[in-house]
């Protein structure tokens, strides 16, 4: 199972590959899970998995959860 910091890796390939930006910041990623960049913040230095955010991503985006939370 993969740790906060290695889905956020996930999330940006992901953003990257949908939207062919070339760099994506963890305020686009603190957006897409609608937490705020203060939040998201404390969440990444104390690597917690805010899963409730993350499953509700999941549903709105239709995918399947454990690509997300699994290598």
């Amino acid at each position: 199972m993969r740790d906060f910091r290695q889905i956020i890796v996930v999330l940006k390939e992901r953003i990257e590959a949908k939207d062919k930006k070339e760099r994506i910041y963890d305020k686009d990623v603190a957006a897409l899970l609608n937490i705020s960049q203060s939040k998201f913040a404390t969440i990444k230095k104390r690597n917690a998995t805010p899963y409730v955010a993350l499953l509700e991503y999941c549903y709105k985006e239709s995918i399947c959860c454990s690509e997300i939370f699994f290598d």
